[in-house]
């Protein structure tokens, strides 16, 4: 059972910045499609931002340009570095590692922008 575990999560103020790092020892995950996703109090699960070997990055509306994802093959570790936080960024944010026919998820980190 492959576990993901998010890291980085915190309170920050608006306008400041917080790096997400999650590890996905998946076999594939050299080649795999990875992103981060977040649920907002109150909503449904969403797309942030994802990174694959075909497309490359690509990005919600909302968070285009203060956020960027990256990836570290070698050490099987998806990062979001998240810029010019705003209230409405908080949210529990998830990473997913894509290895079909498997979809993995971890288990979520916390984010909370607030003054």
């Amino acid at each position: 059972q492959v576990q993901l575990v998010e890291s980085g999560g915190g309170s920050v103020q608006p306008g400041g910045s917080l790096r997400l790092s999650c590890f996905a020892p998946v076999s594939t995950f050299r080649y795999s499609a990875v992103a981060w996703h977040r649920q907002r109090p109150g909503g449904s699960r969403e797309f942030v931002a994802s990174i694959d070997r075909a497309i490359g990055a690509d990005y919600d509306d909302s968070v285009a340009g203060r956020f960027t994802i990256s990836r570290d093959s070698a050490n099987y570790t998806v990062f979001l570095q998240m810029t010019d936080l705003k209230p409405e960024d908080t949210a529990i944010y998830y990473c997913k590692v894509v290895s079909l026919p498997s979809i993995y998820w971890g288990q979520g980190t916390q984010v909370t922008v607030s003054s």
